[in-house]
């Protein structure tokens, strides 16, 4: 099975129970702190004019919290369950008040059809006339890169959905050697692309597709409790670890 398989399979199996996983919620609420820190609109307070595309939305625990404090947001995710959870979640807002929404959809093309129209139908529940194609001021993933398979394409279809002066706020725990794969458990390692992402690769990479104000930085820690894993040290009570800021801006 594929990989693509592999985690559709694993996240919509997931998707019930994924918001009551205490880690899950702290690693997003820390997410979230780090994107209002990188993205200058929520210091210049022109926050509520950012539409927003979100890579890997799972059950919309990081779209829920930015939605009130932008214009819009999409989200997107290959995983039936997760789409599933967030519309539940959705459902139960007021009308006025859903400025998001979710599709099942992989990201191979800014203009594809799925992407052009949930961005369009967004629009016209504002009771705006704006006209295709449909760019975005900001796109975030958390906890969605690791499981890319490429990652040059999709930095460079991130940068192809960006309106001029947009920029992508990113975030994904780091790898910082062979202890990195212990992030996830033997049971969740199938389908994971890498185990963590490399601080200077990733940088060069976003970079080589035409970013400007690249910026890769260590953003928070979370701490988590990991398996015994043989031949790695025994790690008494949780293990820590870094989570990177992936920030640059489309000229």
């Amino acid at each position: 099975m594929a990989n693509q398989d592999l985690n559709n399979s694993r996240f919509t199996a997931e998707a019930a129970a994924w918001d009551s996983n205490i880690k899950h919620i702290e690693s997003t609420d820390m997410a979230f702190e780090a994107t209002k820190r990188y993205v200058s609109a929520f210091n210049n307070s022109t926050n509520k004019d950012l539409d927003v595309l979100e890579l890997g939305c799972g059950t919309g625990l990081l779209s829920f919290k930015l939605a009130p404090h932008v214009r819009s947001l999409v989200g997107i995710d290959t995983a039936d369950g997760m789409v599933s959870a967030f519309n539940t979640k959705l459902a139960a807002l007021p009308a006025s008040g859903r400025n998001l929404c979710a599709i099942n959809h992989f990201l191979t093309s800014a203009d594809s059809p799925e992407l052009q129209g949930a961005a369009a139908a967004l629009s016209t529940h504002r009771g705006e006339q704006s006209q295709p194609p449909y760019r975005f001021d900001l796109i975030v993933s958390h906890l969605t890169l690791h499981h890319v398979p490429s990652l040059p394409e999709i930095f460079a279809t991130l940068k192809d959905c960006l309106k001029t002066g947009g920029v992508i706020a990113l975030t994904d725990y780091e790898y910082f050697g062979k202890e990195a794969i212990r992030f996830h458990p033997v049971s969740k390692r199938p389908g994971v692309e890498r185990h963590g992402l490399k601080k200077e690769e990733t940088r060069d990479l976003l970079v080589g597709v035409g970013f400007n104000e690249v910026r890769v930085e260590k953003a928070y820690i979370l701490r988590k409790e990991v398996d015994p894993e043989e031949g790695m040290e025994t790690v008494d009570g949780e293990m820590a670890f870094p989570f990177l800021m992936f920030y640059g801006a489309k000229g």
